[in-house]
């Protein structure tokens, strides 16, 4: 590859092709399709990184699945087994409201090292480790139309990813790249939903899917913001949400009403919905508040509406990442406020691998995937 711009490190000269995971369709793991692809180029206003490390995500998989259908109805975990058991059904509408563009590279975090600037672009960039912001709202931050890396455009299941300059922020931190990966796509959201709810210090917070990616960053961000935190989680998993700091920690099939009241909560922060989504509005006080930003136990869920305009509950849904969340995190993880949970590494090459043990759901944290270095297999 012979760029336009001679500002870029020697590690990508000579360099055509790359290692990547190219997702051919909607289906199964046989759609990850690890092999060489051309390097990209960065165009006005992009940088190329070399992508150190990335992880996974329930995006992802979602993505792959076609769960953002509306003919899917079911929970992540049936569908991705639906899948596996008819790899071949179609799925027309599976994107974010519009075709999703395959074939293309998914991987929604980055931690990557900026290798090469566009023509014109800010030199100074070459050689910052940093994390890119996969939330992209190209109308400005007044508009809530969206774009994400890796699942509208190609993201970091590859030796290399290019992104727009605006949406990376170089870290200053001690943090491996494997650590650093955990962060954008679940902290992001979870901040992001925390931040669009206003949640003040000694407020009563519910976390659901605590021991998650999502969820146990909310736990560390809502005791961040100094509220009170129960967490939801499954009974082998509750000691270890309970040493992100936790205040309760409530097992997962237990009876939540009966365990915390009805009328106790401030907010609940929801991305697991399906049958205890009614619940959880019976915990809230009048005038609560509910935020989520996903439904991996079932996407439909019965709202008995008197529950919301007696007790005047706001209801939140949350995607496109409000402009102060991205560079609050970054600033978190450099003041020490934060701490990575890394469940597992693995190569790239192994993403299906990654992506069972994901679903399988007996981890806490994140699964991290590391590219081989540029020029290996």
């Amino acid at each position: 590859m012979k760029p336009q711009d001679p500002k870029r490190f020697d590690l990508t000269e000579g360099l055509v092709t790359m290692k990547a995971v190219v997702t051919t369709g909607h289906g199964g793991y046989e759609q990850l399709v690890y092999r060489d692809v051309p390097v990209p180029v960065p165009g006005p206003c992009e940088v190329l990184l070399q992508v150190l490390a990335s992880s996974v995500n329930n995006t992802d998989i979602n993505t792959r699945l076609g769960w953002y259908s509306a003919t899917v109805t079911t929970a992540t975990q049936d569908a991705a087994t639906a899948r596996d058991a008819n790899a071949a059904s179609p799925t027309p509408d599976g994107g974010w409201g519009q075709p999703t563009p395959f074939p293309f590279i998914q991987g929604t975090d980055c931690c990557g090292r900026v290798v090469a600037v566009a023509p014109g672009g800010d030199a100074r960039l070459i050689g910052q480790r940093v994390l890119v912001r996969p939330s992209i709202r190209p109308s400005g931050f007044d508009a809530l139309d969206n774009l994400w890396m890796g699942s509208d455009f190609d993201g970091a299941f590859a030796q290399f990813v290019k992104v727009p300059a605006s949406e990376v922020f170089a870290v200053n931190s001690d943090w491996s790249d494997a650590e650093l990966a955990t962060i954008p796509c679940a902290y992001g959201t979870a901040e992001n939903m925390l931040h669009r709810a206003n949640l003040r210090a000694g407020e009563q917070v519910v976390v659901a899917g605590a021991s998650g990616g999502v969820g146990s960053a909310v736990v560390q961000l809502a005791k961040r913001r100094g509220a009170i935190v129960t967490a939801i989680a499954g009974k082998s998993k509750m000691g270890h949400v309970k040493s992100l700091g936790a205040d309760r920690v409530v097992a997962r099939d237990d009876d939540l009403v009966a365990c915390l009241g009805e009328n106790t909560v401030d907010l609940v922060v929801d991305n697991v919905a399906g049958p205890a989504f009614g619940d959880m509005l019976k915990l809230l006080k009048p005038g609560g508040r509910y935020v989520s930003s996903g439904a991996i136990a079932g996407p439909l869920v019965t709202l008995d509406l008197r529950t919301l305009y007696l007790k005047n509950l706001t209801l939140l849904g949350c995607t496109a990442w409000d402009e102060p969340v991205f560079a609050n995190l970054v600033a978190y993880i450099e003041r020490g406020e934060l701490r990575p949970l890394v469940a597992q590494s693995f190569a790239l090459a192994q993403i299906a691998q990654a992506q069972r043990a994901f679903l399988d759901k007996t981890h806490v944290g994140k699964f991290v995937l590391i590219p081989p270095a540029p020029g290996q297999a």
